[in-house]
């Protein structure tokens, strides 16, 4: 594949995974479908599937926080990353995800699963940030991103499950913004 068409393939990918974080985020998992992605991002749905393979992959991929560039990554945009993510999931989980979530915490398998697959968000967010304590700091983050998500979906905490996931980003951002600064601000 020449540079051109992987430029082109990636600027579609992009488009589809920016039209499917907004449509998630809006509607939820249940009243998005590929069709009214596809149309957001004026590609045909066969590319979609194409490239995601089903909902569900397109869903997952939406749902991650973009992995961080090689080089200098302001704190700032990091935190941003992440908030859209939660944004994404705050919007309403898939039942795949749902039930992860649900048996994460009695059955061992899916438990093995989350943790992998936490690790691996944590290590990648990690990587971007500067400091000693940088893997505690991801770690702390991402457990925030998860506990914020379980509340909100799961839970139905009140207020957190009447809050509109912008507002719950407003509310989050100092304190991501403090916990992916180095170094950390002293109360």
């Amino acid at each position: 594949m020449d540079s051109s068409r992987a430029e082109r393939r990636r600027r579609s990918e992009q488009r589809i995974l920016a039209a499917a974080r907004t449509l998630f985020a809006e509607r939820g998992f249940e009243r998005t479908t590929i069709r009214a992605v596809a149309a957001s991002a004026g590609v045909d749905p066969a590319l979609v599937m194409q490239y995601f393979g089903s909902k569900q992959g397109l869903f997952e991929r939406a749902a991650q926080a973009p992995a961080a560039p090689d080089g200098d990554v302001r704190p700032d945009d990091v935190v941003e990353n992440y908030l859209e993510s939660l944004r994404v999931k705050l919007g309403g989980l898939p039942p795949v995800s749902q039930a992860t979530l649900r048996s994460m915490l009695t059955h061992p398998d899916a438990a093995a699963t989350a943790r992998s697959a936490l690790t691996d968000q944590i290590d990648q967010l990690a990587a971007a940030l500067p400091g000693d304590d940088a893997a505690l700091r991801a770690a702390l983050a991402i457990s925030l991103m998860l506990g914020v998500t379980l509340g909100h979906q799961m839970l139905d905490l009140p207020p957190l499950a009447d809050a509109s996931p912008d507002e719950i980003a407003r509310l989050l951002r100092p304190t991501l913004q403090a916990l992916l600064t180095d170094p950390p601000p002293t109360p």
